[in-house]
């Protein structure tokens, strides 16, 4: 099974976990990346994933993500086609980043696209017919799943 992991999911393990939600999508997301380093699941990169890390302050917490996207099976690249395909899904009322985050786990074909942005689950669900890939939080889908 191929997942695309967005930023906000590969540091939910590094944030304050004093609010249950966050705990518990935190513990869904570390099952998720056991799966992914056993390798039963594949987590899918991209340059937009490597641009967003980049972008993180705290070089500690960088550094940190940064192990996590070394799990990746394949790094997807910013090509001509990802950059129309995501205007595209901008159309949607999509952020710019986010669409970008979602043509590459298209290009890259992920079953599912893993986020905490309930902003941009309500949206792509909206929009389900016209986007090419199931966008689910982490721990809704970790109980669908196993």
């Amino acid at each position: 099974m191929k997942i695309y992991l967005d930023v906000c999911c590969l540091n939910r393990p590094f944030d304050d976990h004093t609010q249950d939600k966050i705990r518990l999508e935190s513990e869904a997301i570390i099952t998720i990346l056991s799966h992914i380093s056993e390798k039963k699941w594949e987590m899918i990169g991209s340059d937009i994933i490597d641009f967003e890390i980049s972008q993180i302050p705290d070089p500690d917490r960088m550094k940190k993500v940064l192990q996590l996207v070394n799990l990746k099976a394949e790094k997807v690249t910013l090509t001509d086609n990802v950059v129309n395909r995501s205007k595209k899904i901008q159309e949607y009322t999509i952020k710019l980043l986010d669409a970008l985050h979602l043509a590459c786990a298209e290009e890259g074909k992920a079953e599912v696209f893993l986020t905490t942005d309930q902003n941009l689950i309500k949206k792509s669900t909206k929009n389900l017919e016209k986007i090419k890939v199931k966008v689910k939080n982490p721990l809704n889908w970790i109980m669908e799943v196993i």
